[in-house]
């Protein structure tokens, strides 16, 4: 499988990853319902926070363009990072995170603690994270997908920001990771290096594969370049329950995780049936990926692949919309 749109995806994807970029206050773009969609006046805004990945933005397009055109609602999408996103639950200036990462530690201030937020239900995506190489890494040298051999290998990963060791290329600074205590913990010649965002490991990913660089990166599932790019994961110590529980001491890779929605505790007792169409949506992994590949690839803004996905696709959401 090769990227054969990688001019649009690098200029769309560094758009949709750049996001992360902005502040709770600052000013989010809105979109009002289109003519035809019942009053937004009567059903009033829903603040989605966009986070910087865009499978995320897939989730968040699609469900704000069913708010907008078939119960009349105004969506505001502000571009804000995981851990502000939380914060905005108090200030008012977020209803909804559309697909949270995990994230007990906000779980329990936000929820168990200031009980401004609530889980809203799964997305029905299943989040994996995990280390990758090029396939033809993986082809060359079998025994590299074994973390255990990775330091045997480190001269091949090394670059000019890497000081002499192996270079693990991780993504936006505010992605949740464990990478700097694994390369410790596991005793790894490498270093973290942070690309900056999701567009930069996408490029480095599909560079390495078609030009045969080497690369050790971090990235997650659902994504769209698994059907485009060649890619193999590292095997690290299987994670078992608890075995990620202190931070600093995480010598485990990653859980599967059940993605969920998280939503302000105002949201959830005011927000009627928007409040429920949030609550009752729940897609695939393929349905995630085929919206993001559409915003990515194929020049499409994410209110127009959302249309399409809704489009062909009238059975599942309408089991979504309250009756």
């Amino acid at each position: 499988m090769k990227i054969r749109l990688l001019a649009g995806m690098l200029a769309l994807g560094l758009a949709a990853a750049g996001c992360g970029g902005a502040k709770v206050e600052s000013s989010p773009s809105s979109a009002a319902p289109q003519a035809g969609a019942s009053s937004a006046a009567a059903t009033g805004t829903v603040k989605i926070a966009i986070n910087p990945w865009v499978g995320y933005e897939a989730s968040a397009n699609v469900v704000a363009y069913l708010l907008k055109n078939e119960l009349g609602y105004t969506v505001e999408l502000p571009e804000i990072k995981e851990q502000l996103a939380w914060e905005g639950f108090e200030t008012g200036d977020v209803d909804v995170i559309i697909e949270n990462w995990g994230h007990p530690d906000l779980k329990k201030q936000f929820i168990d603690e200031k009980k401004t937020a609530l889980v809203a239900g799964s997305t029905g995506n299943k989040g994996i994270i995990g280390w990758y190489v090029p396939k033809w890494m993986a082809d060359k040298y079998p025994d590299i997908t074994d973390y255990k051999n990775l330091n045997k290998y480190a001269d091949l990963f090394k670059t000019s920001e890497s000081g002499g060791k192996g270079q693990l290329l991780d993504g936006d600074p505010s992605y949740v990771t464990n990478d700097e205590a694994l390369v410790k913990n596991l005793k790894l010649n490498f270093k973290v290096v942070t690309g900056g965002s999701e567009a930069a490991l996408l490029k480095s990913a599909t560079q390495a594969q078609e030009q045969q660089k080497a690369l050790l990166f971090y990235f997650w599932t659902p994504h769209w370049i698994f059907d485009k790019v060649d890619l193999v994961r590292v095997n690290l110590p299987a994670w078992t329950e608890g075995c990620d529980a202190d931070p600093k001491k995480v010598a485990c890779d990653y859980p599967e995780m059940d993605l969920d929605k998280i939503v302000s505790k105002k949201f959830a007792d005011t927000g009627g049936k928007a409040y429920e169409l949030v609550k009752s949506f729940n897609w695939t992994n393929e349905d995630q990926n085929a919206v993001a590949n559409d915003m990515t690839n194929n020049g499409m803004t994410g209110e127009q692949a959302a249309k399409k996905w809704v489009e062909a696709n009238t059975a599942k959401w309408q089991a979504w919309i309250p009756k």
